[in-house]
């Protein structure tokens, strides 16, 4: 069996190398260092199989997996540290995967199933399907990266202003009215979901349908009648609380 490997740390490369030559039924055919040269040797080499580590700078295994052409694709196992996201997608999808730091046995597993694989071509092309499924099923699954700076635009130019320096957010329709800790406003076309869901919901919490608040700049809660609040920032600004979050509010700051 032709086989390349690609991983972008030459120590794991370098070992996963070791223990395929350990194999007498193995030939190595090509060793890349980033995933567009995992392309190019693919291409190049023609292998049976690819071993691709999950996360590579600029283009990773799961791009590798989408941009593979030709009649004869190789197969490919993914090669990942323990991560909850791609085991799921790799075990729903039955695309073989290797777990660092990878041992003999369970390589010599994988071989074995690459080879019953490549001696049916139905198998052959179901298996790049297969991978190609999980990938974007990893990627729907994976938590949103967390924003640590929001690009504003002023006129000409974009300013990054960090997160932590966020009072509050307000949404009106498609705009935001983003306020910071010293009273500068900025107006961002963004729907307030879609940013929630990039912020740390460890720092920020909804006061009100339309308004987020930085929970480290809130320096007191004023209590209304009827169980509601208005939180009064840093910066002097004050936010009233609807009822519902009042109540999560209640729970998640003002009990000790």
């Amino acid at each position: 069996m032709r086989v390349l490997i690609a991983d972008d740390e030459r120590p794991a490369r370098s070992f996963l190398a070791s223990l395929l030559r350990s194999f007498e039924d193995v030939e190595l055919v090509a060793e890349a260092a980033n995933g567009a040269e995992a392309l190019e040797l693919i291409r190049k080499h023609k292998p049976d199989l690819a071993l691709l580590d999950l996360q590579m700078p600029e283009l990773d295994g799961l791009s590798v997996v989408r941009l593979l052409r030709g009649r004869r694709p190789p197969l490919v196992a993914f090669v990942t540290a323990f991560d909850e996201y791609a085991v799921r997608a790799f075990e729903v999808n039955a695309v073989d995967y290797l777990l660092k730091p990878v041992s003999a046995a369970r390589l010599r597993e994988a071989l074995s199933r690459a080879q019953e694989r490549l001696e049916r071509a139905d198998l052959r092309v179901e298996a790049l399907r297969q991978a190609r499924l999980a990938a974007g099923e990893y990627e729907k699954a994976l938590p949103p990266e967390r924003l640590e700076r929001l690009p504003v635009r002023q006129q000409d130019r974009i300013l990054l202003l960090p997160v932590t320096q966020i009072a509050s957010i307000r949404a009106e329709g498609e705009l935001l009215h983003v306020t910071t800790a010293r009273n500068e406003r900025h107006t961002v076309a963004c729907r307030l979901k879609d940013l929630e869901r990039r912020l740390d919901p460890a720092r920020f919490v909804r006061l009100g349908r339309g308004d987020l608040a930085n929970v480290d700049m809130i320096a007191k809660v004023n209590v209304m009648p009827g169980g509601t609040y208005v939180v009064v920032l840093q910066n002097g600004q004050e936010v009233a609380v609807s009822r519902i979050q009042s109540r999560i509010l209640r729970d998640r700051l003002l009990k000790l």
